[in-house]
């Protein structure tokens, strides 16, 4: 039986993994605490690892859980810029992701994001719970008819673009490499990356976190950016240069931001810090902004996603048991 030490455990976690087919057959340890190179002695006794998307599975980690006897590192999500793979390759761990679960979860909570900001919700609920009824400064704009710009069209991308097209938007869009048979089936026009941020008066980010994305939005970029336009990042908070991004909402070059993600959201993102101060000053003044609209990352947390995850997490730790090839498209090392 293969004995598994599940790092940064919350409860959905361990509900979601135990009813996962297969389950009974592993031996779980859940931890609350997030995988670091100071952690990982912890999984003392564990042929695999389960970790999370801000899990710090640097070289210093795989290299104490490589010596501990653990052999293969499961990530329970689908990004895996926390990993190095060099290490893990040259370490002989195995690493595993989950590459695909419900994009509708991704998708719909993007979109929930673009009209909760158009028409100023989060804001209209906080007044009418104080008995505030007017509606004074909630003035939003229709999104039939106007054009959104979708900045990577995967899986979660195409989704997204689909429903605004059932709005009635003109949806315009950049991927390095175009998808022309969907685009032409769905009325999308591929164009280049400076012409969605200067035609679109929403944006939403789809793209992984490379060298190549990384601060796709910044300073330049955001300098094209029709006034008053919305930007929505359910992808990876690095994608955005936080310091830019607070100069162009000081400026009103935005008519607001929804993020589901944050560029230093380890160790804040999926904790509970009411009762603390909040040491990162970039991530208080956007909470200062009334057109910003932050959720933790939870963009994913559906059932459908989450029983996509356990299933796929699980099923990798069954074929380490049995010596079995891992799920076809998860394996990342």
């Amino acid at each position: 039986m293969v004995r598994v030490a599940v790092y940064d455990t919350k409860p959905y976690d361990r509900q979601y993994l135990l009813q996962a087919p297969g389950s009974t057959a592993l031996n779980w340890r859940f931890l609350e605490f997030r995988l670091t190179p100071q952690t990982a002695p912890a999984a003392q006794g564990a042929q695999a690892v389960c970790a999370f998307v801000n899990d710090q599975v640097d070289r210093a980690c795989l290299e104490t859980l490589a010596r501990l006897g653990v052999r293969l590192v499961a990530l329970r999500c689908t990004g895996f810029n926390n990993v190095d793979l060099g290490a893990a390759r040259e370490l002989k761990l195995a690493v595993t992701r989950v590459a695909v679960y419900s994009p509708h979860a991704v998708a719909e909570h993007a979109v929930a994001l673009l009209l909760a900001l158009n028409r100023k919700i989060h804001r209209a609920y906080n007044r009418v719970r104080e008995l505030n009824f007017s509606l004074q400064g909630l003035v939003g704009f229709d999104l039939h008819g106007r054009t959104a710009g979708i900045f990577g069209t995967g899986k979660i991308g195409r989704i997204v673009a689909q429903i605004l097209r059932g709005f009635g938007m003109r949806v315009v869009a950049y991927d390095p490499q175009p998808d022309l048979g969907w685009a032409s089936q769905y009325g999308v026009q591929y164009t280049d990356a400076a012409s969605v941020f200067g035609l679109s008066d929403v944006l939403s980010l789809h793209v992984p976190l490379t060298p190549q994305t990384r601060h796709l939005v910044r300073h330049e970029t955001l300098a094209l950016v029709k006034p008053g336009a919305i930007l929505i990042n359910v992808s990876r908070g690095a994608l955005i240069d936080t310091t830019a991004l607070i100069e162009a909402l000081k400026r009103g070059q935005l008519g607001g931001v929804g993020l589901d993600v944050y560029e230093e959201e380890e160790g804040i993102f999926f904790e509970d810090l009411s009762g603390q101060v909040l040491q990162d000053d970039e991530l208080a003044r956007l909470l200062t902004f009334p057109n910003v609209l932050i959720t933790a990352h939870q963009a994913f947390l559906t059932h459908e996603a989450l029983t996509d995850i356990a299933r796929t997490t699980v099923a990798n730790l069954c074929a380490l048991a049995s010596g079995q090839p891992f799920v076809e498209g998860s394996v990342l090392a």
